[in-house]
């Protein structure tokens, strides 16, 4: 099978081989420039593309247009008297449509004896000294084995455990699947994925169309005020604006879906993008001889518009539509389907965003809509008749404003408020039913309420000079589902610039997240429940080996307050819960069927080294990652165990070449240790005290990709192959025991090897 791929590229490369391409050899770099504390144009920014003296200066508005840029990939540089200069890589300069980078300058406060400022390949992020990585377009696209995944990509940074190669639920510094935020240009969405687990974050693939992501910021901890109603991470997600000069598009044909995008002008002050995708998984899961196939669409739109020199409005729509199709033709495919949970799922988005531009800064007002709809489904073995049902419905209508302010060169104000409505209905039905701890549950119950929620925060970031700078914030948060209802967050960090380029930075807070909705359905007395807490401590140093190049070791510790504890089971704490697919293995935890108390506590600590290699005029770039992380939560029983998803050790190496400006050449390499798991008896129950006693086997898998871009005289075409796991190493998961045999067994939910073809024409 490898070898036909691997022979179909190569005749493509034939065909599309530069003799027979009339190949156009320049193109334009456009973008705008502006003040990231008041979002102002800059005016008379140069703007250079590296390696070149090709560049240009803005205009009134900000904007640049570089011409004659020859084909290839740059970085490019913008500079400014009194604000840091800035190097955006992985500038793709092609024929199809003008290549765009878009800068966000910081306003320079100078100490009496500095006199040369170097350009930053890393930006800094104001709400935070630590912990935040941010990714671009190219960066993310050409992983390999990321499947062109925002979410997927998160897990080559440190800090981040992938439970099951599959899918991409976030894992983050000890913490649950369920802590983690996205917001998709300044709309907080509940999960970012397809066929995504109610409650968490997770889920196989991502239906936020990369194409359209200009950048993405992770923060792993130590987040500022800004941002709540989450533990763990803040996953931010900026979509780029249409093309300005004409009507354009890509047609993409990749090994799991088609995809359409198309992109235009509005008039001289808008922009609209759109894109459609539809899977075709079927002939890969028969191939592998899955019972089932996962299908799937999703819609992405966004359209800009100026009113006038200082205000804009952005819409945002976004859907996905997921079906599960089961094929039980055989009795093995019955039974192996038994296994699982299967959902079929609706997911809406809507928002607009009003942005206006004040004397010295901005503000951004955002109504927003979110809905989800789930339908869950676990059937027996043989009568293929439900042994668990659960229908829910959320729909989310919030409101959000948020003021930044320069009060002056050194100090930054912001402050927000936001409110939500939630309407929210649920029907969770499991007749009589043995957990493998001999635990009967029974559960036939029904929510339908409306709730609200609430949230105010400030903040002041304090630059004492170019070297220093400090974050001070709090931020109170509302839910009125629970006892609980009202906390505050206090949060602080602070990072010091040392001239030798190393920098050192701290940042201590504490962090509220209200419970999820589907935990409040199955008993009255869950509605008791408090906010959940943690108390997080972050000390890092970063070191500049070259200006495209840094290295950074940061610590932590997270302290655990007021999680969901089962009061009936004892030993479970709803943290071990939320990833992968559910069901009955895991007696159906993740929706909080038991009834739960505000008693359980955890700790998370560990160390992270990470190296990166910005791509620059060496043309190669690398990521280095190594993590290690010690997470325990107690439960009603008082005794503290290994969380379900504390993998301790993960490396992370990937990186790439680029060849004569149009082959691309990149591998990923991913080591873990292997989480706990509770062992079987010899009837298939499991004991208390066992829990999490045992470990999986460690797991690893290179991933390697090629690509090649050709530049015709009115439109692009890539082609690449992308292979995962290319040495066959399945992967090993938590065993399960077979109920026929008698037998405890280990299965693996993915395919080994995976080789797959995509190609691209952009117009």
């Amino acid at each position: 099978m490898t070898m036909n791929i691997i022979r179909t590229i190569c005749a493509c490369a034939l065909l599309f081989s530069p003799e027979l391409a009339s190949q156009s050899q320049v193109g334009v770099v456009t973008g705008r420039v502006t003040n990231i504390q008041t979002q102002e144009p800059l005016i008379g920014v140069s703007v250079v593309v590296v390696g070149t003296t090709i560049g240009a200066a803005t205009n009134e508005e900000g904007v640049f247009a570089v011409q004659n840029v020859p084909m290839g990939t740059y970085s490019v540089r913008a500079s400014a008297v009194g604000f840091q200069p800035i190097i955006k890589t992985d500038v793709v300069v092609a024929a199809g449509k003008p290549a765009q980078a878009l800068f966000q300058m910081t306003e320079l406060v100078l100490d009496a004896d500095e006199v040369t400022i170097t350009a930053d390949y890393f930006q800094k992020n104001a709400d935070s000294p630590v912990s935040v990585q941010s990714l671009g377009y190219e960066e993310i696209r050409r992983i390999p084995g990321g499947l062109e995944d925002v979410a997927r990509a998160v897990s080559i940074l440190p800090g981040v455990a992938q439970v099951q190669p599959g899918r991409n639920d976030l894992i983050v510094r000890g913490g649950a699947p369920s802590e983690n935020l996205f917001v998709v240009d300044n709309v907080e969405i509940p999960n970012i994925n397809h066929f995504g687990t109610q409650g968490a974050s997770g889920g196989p693939l991502s239906f936020i169309n990369l194409d359209f992501v200009n950048e993405t910021s992770f923060s792993s901890g130590g987040f500022g005020a800004r941002y709540g109603d989450k533990l763990s991470s803040v996953l931010s997600i900026n979509l780029r604006d249409g093309r300005t000069d004409r009507f354009g598009g890509k047609a993409t044909i990749a090994a799991s879906q088609f995809g359409l995008n198309l992109e235009w002008p509005l008039g001289d002050d808008g922009t609209v993008l759109f894109s459609a995708r539809l899977s075709y998984l079927d002939f890969v899961f028969k191939a592998a001889g899955f019972g089932f196939v996962p299908e799937y669409w999703d819609f992405l739109g966004k359209a800009n518009y100026r009113l006038g020199t200082k205000d804009q409005v952005t819409f945002l729509g976004i859907a996905a539509l997921d079906n599960v199709k089961l094929f039980n033709d055989t009795e093995k495919k019955k039974y192996d389907n038994s296994r699982f949970l299967y959902s079929d799922q609706n997911q809406g988005v809507a928002g607009i965003t009003w942005r206006h531009l004040l004397p010295k800064g901005y503000s951004n007002v955002t109504l927003s809509q979110t809905l989800f709809t789930y339908e869950y489904r676990q059937d027996d073995t043989l009568h293929l008749v439900p042994i668990f049902s659960s229908s829910s419905h959320e729909f989310e209508t919030a409101l959000r404003s948020d003021v930044v302010l320069q009060l002056d060169k050194s100090t930054e104000f912001s402050a927000g408020a936001q409110g939500k409505r939630v309407d929210f209905s649920s029907r969770i039905l499991l007749p009589k039913f043995y957990t493998n701890y001999r635990d009967s549950l029974d559960i036939n119950a029904r929510l339908d309420t409306t709730a609200y929620k609430a949230a105010i925060y400030a903040q002041v970031v304090e630059s004492f000079s170019r070297h220093c700078k400090m974050t001070a914030g709090a931020r109170a948060d509302y839910f009125n589902l629970i006892e609980k209802a009202f906390v505050v967050s206090p949060r602080f960090s602070m990072s010091y610039t040392f001239t030798s380029g190393t920098t050192a930075s701290i940042s201590v807070g504490r962090y509220y997240q209200a419970p999820s909705y589907v935990w409040l359905v199955a008993n009255p007395a869950n509605r008791k429940l408090s906010f959940v807490g943690v108390n997080q401590y972050v000390f890092g140093v970063e070191q500049l080996l070259r200006a495209d190049t840094k290295i950074s070791l940061e610590v932590y510790l997270k302290n655990y307050f007021d999680y969901p504890a089962s009061l009936k089971q004892k030993f479970l704490v709803l943290a071990n819960t939320g990833a992968g697919f559910g069901g009955s293995q895991e007696a159906y935890a993740s929706f909080g069927i038991d009834p739960l108390a505000s008693s359980g506590s955890g700790e998370a600590s560990g160390a992270e080294l990470f190296l990166q290699k910005k791509l620059s005029e060496i043309p190669w770039y690398g990521i280095v990652s190594v993590s290690y992380t010690d997470s325990r939560f107690t439960a009603l029983d008082g005794v503290s165990r290994p969380s379900n998803f504390n993998q301790r050790w993960i490396l992370n190496i990937g990186g790439g070449y680029i060849m004569e400006k149009v082959w691309e050449f990149s591998a990923k390499f991913r080591f873990a240790t292997g989480r706990p798991y509770t062992p079987y008896n010899a009837d298939g129950t499991q004991e208390i005290a066992a829990y999490n006693t045992a470990r999986i086997g460690a797991n690893h898998s290179l991933d390697i990709r090629a690509e090649r871009r050709w530049n015709f005289t009115e439109w692009n075409l890539m082609t690449y192959i992308d292979v995962q796991n290319i040495y066959n190493r399945k992967p090993l998961d938590v065993p399960i025991f077979d109920e026929r045999t008698k037998e405890v067994k280990q299965v693996s939910n993915t395919i080994g090897i995976l080789p797959s073809i995509g190609v691209s024409a952009e117009f």
